[in-house]
């Protein structure tokens, strides 16, 4: 078995050290009016920007300019964009703002008025990750499944389609992307048992121009083309039926010069091989990197990072493209660093492997086979009894959180994480079937819960861990890393003033902060506090010859959602907004407000043993999703055990009856009986007497 431990910023580069330095730019200096009117800058999604009048001699003067609150108080993970002077930004429940980009004026709001049950609905809070703008118009897709084209200029719908089955559990997180005269949208839902697939459609008026699935359907209901024939072949048993998955949530490149349009491709639904595939099969185009000709959505090429995947390792995350020279020879590549922990590097033009090295630590898999392209799979990989550990977990080595190429060092950095999971073959008959709740992965999800009774922020912060890694992809191996410190570094940006910029987490209990490294060596140049958290990458954009910073922030996304058990412990508030820099700004944010973080006395537990572990289970089944593993909530759903006695007597109406599905708790009836939903709660009064006894000894200790 082969794992790659990523090295230490100690460790790091003498190789860049006779390169010439970046000139430093005088805060005099014109700059160039330059804006972000793509979602990753370039056509290349590198992240890239020229711009240098911030730059690592200067970066210590940048200060706040402006800052814009976003009305919505969930995840923030959106891309700005700017166009002649306008930003326009999406908030949580896809609401976009247009503002003026020198001070954060708002010119028009649009909100497409989302359900809040649709919540249950969707994968990992209700996030936006971006518009598209093109010929005066900005699209965005929403939560619910439209695709929304507005005047620029007003915010004013231009036209509306409604691009899934709503009766289905699909949702929209991601941005579209303009390919030509068409814009193209995915969607999400993999784990709440969807069929995947990406769409293309008019950008003057919204028709429909094609439509390509990225998994087959029920055979006896015919194949879509020849592709989906061939796929079916890579299947066994009766997919269908758990929906198969594979959904394009997040990213889409467009190579105008060679005509192809690139996908990648998500997880299987459910996620556990065994369940909805029995027999094995590589299951196409699961966890895929697929190519298509983007006039018609014809297939043209795929690779596939995790055959036969049973992990989550999407290879949803970021694609970039570039012409790098490898042994000799110029190569129009594309680079993808997906969740199952393997830098990929393609020829882009035939999906050809050049190279592939794990840019994290990896113990699923020893090494890519350059022969055959695939993974060789390390003995205990698939084992899944709860006690054997996967690396990376379900969370991936690397996340949606972009990343960046900059063709001036010739490095892509990467926001890496190291998150050990264990999982666990069906203990329950029920949980080998499909639509046995809004989700159902196929595996027992009691096995990702920490034990009952046990504080774990310590143990999190031991074994839950994050750094930025400058990978070269050429040599492919880390020229310099960070510090290996908290999880949850935020998407990349790379600038030609010599600087990296992105969030990173704060110490424990304070908030996180947006960092400026020196390109070549990692070091620190600059920080400033966020008062929350930035999951979401920055962009650099000039304007009348100054450049600008900007980063949209707030706590929210899956690491609160499913993943609450990792910043639980964290203290941070949502605080979604949006953080503009230049050189000497003088902006100051408004003080962080008060909040009472005791604990009042809950009832007291009446339930037995048996009952109390029944509701652990039912919990770990159908709550941990958004109130968090353990009854860790990240903070955007309510922790359960704060629960008042007020809820406690409604408790049935609640999760029976569906008396907030207004407020995103949707009605559990179909899934959980009035007697589990007194288990759980049974299970909540314990762990909240628990805490609140621990409180009060603390207090008591002081006294």
């Amino acid at each position: 078995m082969r794992a790659y431990i990523l090295i230490p910023l100690l460790l790091i580069l003498s190789a860049c050290s006779s390169e010439t330095p970046t000139p430093v730019v005088s805060p005099g200096d014109p700059a160039p009016d330059m804006g972000w009117e793509l979602h990753g800058n370039d056509t290349g999604e590198q992240r890239f920007s020229t711009l240098d009048l911030i730059n690592r001699g200067n970066v210590d003067a940048l200060g706040l300019a402006w800052f814009f609150d976003i009305k919505t108080p969930r995840g923030v993970e959106a891309t700005p964009l700017v166009v002649d002077g306008v930003m326009y930004v999406s908030g949580s429940w896809s609401v976009v703002y247009a503002l003026n980009a020198t001070n954060g004026e708002l010119l028009w709001e649009y909100d497409p008025r989302v359900d809040r049950a649709w919540l249950a609905k969707t994968c990992c809070d209700a996030v936006n990750r971006g518009v598209a703008y093109d010929n005066g118009k900005v699209f965005v897709g929403t939560i619910d499944g439209r695709l929304v084209a507005l005047n620029a200029d007003s915010g004013a719908v231009a036209w509306e389609v409604i691009t899934i089955d709503q009766n289905k559990p699909y949702s929209i997180t991601g941005a579209p992307r303009i390919v030509g005269d068409k814009v193209v949208i995915g969607n999400g839902g993999a784990e709440l048992g969807v069929r995947g697939y990406v769409s293309a459609y008019a950008a003057a008026d919204g028709a429909l121009v094609w439509r390509f699935y990225t998994v087959p359907g029920n055979p006896e209901d015919g194949f879509e083309n020849a592709t989906m024939e061939m796929a079916a072949k890579t299947w066994t048993g009766q997919w269908w039926e758990w929906g198969g998955g594979g959904t394009v949530w997040d990213s889409m490149v467009f190579d105008a010069e060679l005509d192809l349009l690139y996908i990648g491709v998500g997880n299987g639904s459910p996620w556990n091989h065994t369940m909805r595939s029995p027999q094995g099969g590589d299951n196409l185009f699961l966890t895929s990197i697929v190519a298509l000709r983007p006039d018609t959505g014809e297939y043209v090429w795929h690779y596939q990072t995790t055959p036969g995947e049973t992990w989550d390792f999407t290879a949803t995350q970021h694609i970039i493209l570039a012409d790098l020279e490898i042994a000799g020879e110029q190569r129009q590549v594309l680079m993808q660093a997906p969740k199952n922990g393997f830098f990929y590097v393609l020829d882009r033009r035939t999906g050809e492997l050049i190279s592939a090295q794990p840019y994290t630590e990896v113990n699923w898999a020893s090494h890519i086979d350059l022969k055959t392209g695939r993974p060789v799979e390390t003995e205990n990989a698939r084992l899944f009894d709860g006690k054997n550990v996967s690396l990376p977990s379900n969370a991936g080595g690397h996340n949606w959180n972009p990343m960046s190429y900059n063709p001036q060092t010739g490095l892509v950095y990467i926001p890496t994480m190291q998150l050990p999971s264990t999982f666990l073959q069906p203990t329950e008959a029920k949980d080998s079937l499909p639509g046995q709740g809004y989700w159902n992965v196929g595996f027992d999800r009691v096995a990702m819960a920490p034990p009952m009774g046990v504080d774990v922020a310590d143990a999190i912060d031991s074994t839950v861990r994050g750094q930025l890694v400058a990978w070269d992809p050429v040599r492919q191996e880390p020229r310099w890393a960070s510090e290996l410190g908290r999880a949850g570094i935020g998407g990349i940006l790379s600038t030609g003033g010599g600087l990296v910029f992105a969030g990173e987490n704060g110490a424990k209990g304070e908030p996180g902060v947006i960092v400026a490294r020196d390109a070549k060596t990692g070091e620190i140049l600059w920080s400033h506090g966020v008062q929350t958290v930035a999951h979401a990458p920055p962009v650099t954009y000039s304007i009348d010859g100054e450049q600008y910073v900007a980063i949209a922030v707030g706590l929210g996304g899956g690491a609160v959602a499913e993943g609450g058990i990792i910043v639980h412990h964290w203290g941070v508030q949502t605080i979604p907004r949006v953080m503009v820099f230049k050189l000497n700004g003088r902006q100051q944010l408004p003080a962080l407000p008060e909040i009472d973080r005791r604990w009042k006395k809950p009832p007291a537990v009446t339930g037995d043993k048996q009952q109390i572990a029944r509701g652990q289970a039912m919990y770990e089944r159908h709550c941990t999703y958004c109130h968090g593993a353990g009854l860790n909530t990240g903070g955007i759903t309510p922790d359960l055990r704060r629960s008042g006695a007020a809820i406690h007597e409604v408790w049935q109406q609640i999760v029976i009856d569906g008396v907030l599905a207004s407020a995103g708790m949707v009605s559990f009836r179909d899934f959980i009986s009035p007697e589990d939903a007194e288990a759980i709660r049974q299970y909540v009064l314990l762990d909240a007497n628990r805490v609140y006894a621990a409180q009060e000894a603390q207090k008591a200790g002081s006294d």
